[in-house]
């Protein structure tokens, strides 16, 4: 995968902060040109309107310049390659949104947990994108995890790759929850503290909805 595709992995645009960020409308899509402050070269960054992002950079002697797209050392080179990544980089951080998790559930909690509580889930673990937590602002502490598992190591007679959440409950209502077949010991967590959902409608929007601010609840210690 090339250092572009690399970037914006996993992201999707966010077309109300392009604008802010500087992108002008052209057509079918959004560009946004700047020249680069060390070697005086100018960049242009498209982002179409189906999220598809390309990026040129341009020397203003010869109108080409793609020297910045291979292993090619020297420190001219260099210096270009990484103006051009940061502002790559600068433009995903700014423009996009981690769009890692594809489950329907998955998207409509993101949306909840975001209105009600202004939380965004965090990608702590850079080697593991399909793995996320949701954290109090206040305490800080885990309120949800969000991940990416095989139905069997639920214990599930089945290899499908599914998306799910874990949940802080009390002993006592986990004891009551897990059943095998909706509610599951929480995976990778204390199982007398956490719980397992999978994120495939098997639990209805609205009890998700109930449970995650049960656990929003508990995460205070």
């Amino acid at each position: 995968m090339d250092k572009l595709g690399a970037i914006f992995k996993n992201r999707k645009a966010v077309f109300s902060r392009l604008a802010e960020f500087g992108f002008k409308r052209d057509g079918n899509a959004y560009r946004y040109t700047k020249t680069l402050p060390e070697s005086g070269f100018e960049m242009t960054v498209t982002v179409s309107d189906g999220g598809e992002v390309s990026a040129v950079v341009v020397d203003p002697d010869t109108g080409e310049y793609t020297l910045h797209l291979t292993d090619s050392a020297g420190s001219f080179v260099g210096t270009v390659r990484d103006e051009y990544e940061c502002t790559l980089n600068e433009i995903a951080d700014s423009c996009f949104e981690a769009d890692v998790f594809k489950a329907e559930q998955t998207k409509r909690l993101i949306e909840y947990v975001r209105e009600k509580y202004g939380r965004e889930l965090e990608f702590l673990w850079g080697n593991f994108d399909g793995n996320a937590v949701w954290r109090r602002g206040d305490t800080n502490k885990w309120f949800a995890a969000v991940l990416t598992v095989s139905r069997r190591k639920l214990g599930l007679n089945c290899d499908e790759l599914v998306e799910i959440i874990d949940l802080r409950a009390l002993p006592e209502t986990i004891t009551e929850l897990v059943d095998g077949k909706r509610y599951f010991g929480g995976w990778h967590m204390n199982k007398k503290h956490w719980y397992t959902i999978i994120l495939d409608g098997s639990v209805p929007f609205e009890e998700l909805c109930r449970r995650i601010d049960e656990s929003y609840s508990l995460a205070v210690k």
